[in-house]
């Protein structure tokens, strides 16, 4: 089924039943909130998603099913948006790839033994033993260049020497410190280990198996794309990548990822100081009712919620105009989340 098909069955209502496990290239039509019977709880889900004004669209899959797709105040749930610091997530996703495919031998790499060529003339001599795993936890220890500091940094002439010049305020491995300059380091160094760029990688690496169209996004002085921000998906195609985690890295019967990337993910390894929820490999996690849920998050309450004992991703995105508080409108799309897994809880249970 093609695109222009497939909005045809949603606009005349023939995507009222069930579905089978969606195939990735099949595309089937899109249940709405009249398939109330897919899955427990949707009919309130979409009920109390319509009525919270900022956001714009919602997409739910459950067990490979998707059982909602729609849009309430924003663009349909096929058309990219801006994800914001999700894109963090999917920089994230790629390293798991180079260490399925062998451009990265491990997370222990130092940023002197995989992209010596980024690192400054006169950097502090921390900056060479700054390991994949601190770029992957915001655990580089360097200033940050986000909240105040990203306007200097993103003005800067170089945003990869800015960012590895600035000083010290934590040891490296030590605590997270919240920065996008860190993510778009590590896809310079993915970029300088592969000889493509960013957006190749990502096309190539995610895009193709998961049938995510990549556009172009925001570069830096030197053309590098941006790691960390900027990045655009479809809500379908959010769901997608989630799905891809909730899999273990694997669609389709082809291993996408590193077979224990997921996993070590979805791993406390440090602690938001914001919201106080941990952080594994470009993922927070937290506990919704009693599910352990991890989720992407970016500017606005652009947010993929995996939860991987319910079989559910849930992609949501949000105006991008007005921040999305960790204990404000985050709280809402976390309850959002939340109540539907209870629901689903309740029903297994029944």
């Amino acid at each position: 089924m093609n695109r222009r098909t497939l909005l045809k069955s949603v606009a005349t209502g023939l995507a009222a039943t069930a579905l089978p496990a969606m195939a990735l290239n099949d595309k089937p039509p899109l249940p709405t909130g009249s398939a109330a019977d897919v899955s427990a709880g949707i009919n309130a889900l979409a009920d109390a998603a319509r009525r919270i004004d900022r956001l714009h669209s919602l997409v739910v899959m459950r067990q490979g099913e998707i059982v909602l797709a729609e849009a309430f105040n924003g663009p349909p749930p096929e058309q990219a948006v801006n994800i914001k610091s999700v894109s963090k997530s999917v920089v994230a996703a790629l390293v798991g790839c180079a260490l399925e495919n062998g451009s990265l031998a491990g997370i222990d790499a130092t940023l002197d033994e995989v992209a010596a060529n980024l690192i400054p003339t006169g950097a502090d001599p921390r900056v060479a033993a700054l390991r994949v795993q601190d770029f992957l936890t915001m655990r580089i220890g360097l200033e940050r260049q986000s909240g105040r500091n990203y306007g200097r940094w993103a003005a800067s002439d170089d945003w990869v020497r800015h960012a590895l010049t600035r000083p010290f305020t934590a040891a490296p491995g030590g605590r997270m410190l919240y920065s996008t300059a860190g993510w778009h380091v590590l896809g310079a160094m993915l970029s300088t280990m592969t000889g493509k760029s960013l957006l190749t990688l990502s096309r190539e690496w995610l895009g193709k198996p998961l049938d995510i169209e990549f556009a172009p996004w925001t570069r830096d002085p030197q053309g590098r794309y941006l790691g960390g921000n900027e990045m655009s998906m479809s809500p379908l195609e959010m769901v997608r990548f989630g799905e891809l985690y909730r899999l273990g890295g694997r669609w389709q019967g082809e291993t996408v990822m590193a077979a224990d990337w997921a996993t070590q993910s979805f791993e406390p390894r440090t602690v938001s100081p914001w919201s106080n929820d941990s952080y594994g490999y470009g993922w927070f996690l937290r506990t919704l009712d009693t599910h352990a849920v991890a989720y992407a998050r970016g500017y606005g309450g652009q947010v993929i919620h995996v939860a991987p004992q319910a079989g559910v991703v849930v992609a949501i995105t949000s105006d991008t105009s007005r921040p999305a508080r960790s204990h404000g409108y985050m709280t809402t799309l976390h309850s959002l989340v939340g109540n539907y897994l209870s629901a689903l809880q309740a029903k297994d249970k029944g």
